[in-house]
């Protein structure tokens, strides 16, 4: 550990399986930068993980910042988020969440899965209180068979409701219902009551 304290600004560097706890987060990671009056930042790489006590999201990442007053995290690099709650898991290479909207936007490679869904674009903002996922850039979503795929596409996730705008294009795959079997029971009748 090193560190370097002021009136102005104090900086404190833990490195070697180094770990932070704040009311709000739990920090794990190589190495962790605390900086800035009252150490308002956290900086840390090399394979960050952690938790946020207050949303129950979980994350993996290489590189994390996050401002303690606006309580907004940016992880990087092959970044994976998992909102517990309500088992939706995001990946992407930088993710920027903001906890006081209790949005996250993903940019880059990103990869969305929840129930039957898998989502995938070039960039996305993901509501966790209302549960909708926007998508932009190659945007598709994936429901079992079908695919859709549009220029921006919102989903529901509570209701699974799709939005599509833009160069609309997809594959339904109609699943085929079984037909009722035929009864081969048959009728007998039993001995009669006098």
């Amino acid at each position: 550990m090193t560190g370097r304290a002021g009136d102005v600004s104090s900086r404190t560097e833990l490195t070697g399986n180094a770990q932070v706890k704040t009311s709000v987060l739990e920090i794990q990671s190589d190495s962790i930068e605390l900086y800035g009056k009252e150490f308002r930042f956290i900086k840390a790489s090399g394979k960050v993980s952690g938790k946020n006590l207050e949303t129950n999201m979980t994350f993996n990442c290489d590189e994390l910042e996050y401002d303690r007053d606006t309580k907004i995290a940016t992880l990087r690099g092959n970044v994976s988020l998992v909102d517990v709650d309500n088992a939706v898991t995001a990946q992407a290479q930088v993710i920027e969440y903001d906890q006081n909207a209790e949005t996250a936007v993903l940019q880059i490679q990103i990869n969305l899965t929840q129930k039957d869904n898998i989502c995938s674009g070039s960039y996305a903002i993901y509501y966790k209180k209302r549960q909708v996922l926007e998508i932009s850039g190659n945007a598709q979503v994936k429901q079992d068979d079908d695919v859709f795929r549009a220029q921006h596409i919102t989903l529901d996730m509570e209701t699974q409701d799709i939005t599509l705008g833009g160069n609309v294009k997809g594959s339904i795959i109609d699943k085929e219902e079984p037909e009722p079997e035929k009864s081969t029971d048959t009728l007998e009748d039993g001995p009669e009551n006098d």
